[in-house]
């Protein structure tokens, strides 16, 4: 009862219909945007937000603006994934969504002012742009704005990605739990995320006072395929003395770690037997060559998700606190990792024990 006298006061209040106001608070389309914002305005002076499900998305128009390889699964498998994350989690929601490409840096502002201030864009998500003038626009327009794998340095916009820094941490501190000391990474640096989780591949050798020598440590590559990364780890291990060759191979992502194991095998060396693969990625590929990979999920689908839930509380609180939601990843232990023991007589691959 107390919410139909709730519904009946704003409607006596903003001099619309009772079956309007519960349309606009149920986030049927069928309404104008000049009432919703007399309702919502209405609602939240009452304390009508704070009492609704947190499942309900007030809002019929959603704007996606992302890097124009994202919307192409074959160019960029990991935001194309987050884009269908979005899209199943408003599944369950009347809401238009609507697509656009930007480039990360040196974005079109014209162009992203031309759509948001489309009468009916509501509001939007914002992946991988890093220009800091798309996040001052977004920011200055007052429409409620989620980043996601950007950061606005301007603390006026909330953000949600993967904690890159850590899931570099975690994943070379497991190899160090396995026993290895002597492990490269194969990475790439092409966006200031990846440049974090190296930093956090870099922790994890300080925090075990070893020593991080890039020569012997590290291979940058330009992008994330197979083949470059088959080509520089051949060339590393052709080079690499015998003595000082890597015990194990830490990539920055799964088809990084199937051109490891292309060279590895083209020099005649085992996995795990004689050097572990391990990938920061883990979604794109199960095995290599028939070896079960090991890998740490790095969170992707669950961005899409948490981005819609989180640009539900702007929309229920716009003048909430305004931070950044970094989500950790998932370790999938198969067998291209080897633990390194001193009893010889100890199986090759360990799946329980970690930390013994």
């Amino acid at each position: 009862m107390k919410g139909k006298l709730k519904i009946t006061a704003i409607a006596r209040e903003t001099g619309l219909s009772i079956s309007t106001v519960s349309r606009v608070l149920a986030g049927k389309s069928n309404t104008s945007i000049a009432a919703r914002t007399l309702v919502l305005q209405a609602a939240r002076e009452k304390g009508v937000m704070d009492d609704l499900s947190s499942g309900r998305l007030l809002l019929n128009s959603l704007l996606v603006f992302a890097p124009p390889r994202a919307f192409d699964v074959r160019t960029d498998i990991f935001y194309y994934k987050v884009i269908q994350g979005i899209s199943q989690a408003l599944a369950q929601h009347d809401v238009r969504l609507r697509y656009y490409g930007l480039e990360e840096n040196d974005s079109d502002a014209a162009l992203f002012l031309e759509k948001m201030n489309q009468p009916d864009a509501e509001a939007a998500l914002i992946i991988g742009i890093d220009d800091a003038d798309i996040h001052t626009l977004a920011a200055e327009l007052h429409k409620p704005c989620v980043l996601i794998n950007c950061y606005d340095r301007g603390m006026r916009l909330p953000s949600i990605s993967p904690h890159h820094r850590l899931i570099g941490e975690f994943s070379a501190d497991y190899l160090f739990e396995q026993g290895h000391r002597n492990i490269l990474t194969l990475h790439c640096l092409r966006r200031y995320t990846m440049e974090l989780r190296m930093n956090g591949v870099r922790a994890a050798w300080h925090a075990r006072n070893l020593v991080f020598n890039e020569e012997r440590h590290q291979l940058i590559a330009q992008g994330f395929g197979t083949a470059e990364s088959e080509r520089m780890v051949g060339e590393f291990m052709r080079r690499c003395p015998p003595a000082e060759r890597p015990s194990a191979i830490l990539a920055g992502g799964d088809f990084m770690a199937v051109g490891a194991v292309n060279a590895l095998r083209q020099a005649g060396l085992r996995v795990p037997q004689d050097v572990s693969v391990m990938s920061m990625d883990g979604f794109n590929l199960a095995a290599i060559h028939d070896i079960p990979l090991t890998s740490v999920h790095v969170p992707r689908d669950e961005l899409g998700k948490e981005a819609v839930r989180m640009l539900q509380q702007r929309l229920l609180c716009p003048d909430g606190p305004v931070g950044n939601l970094l989500l950790n990843g998932t370790l999938m232990i198969r067998d291209s990792v080897r633990r390194i023991r001193d009893n010889k007589n100890h199986s090759a691959v360990q799946r329980e024990g970690l930390y013994d």
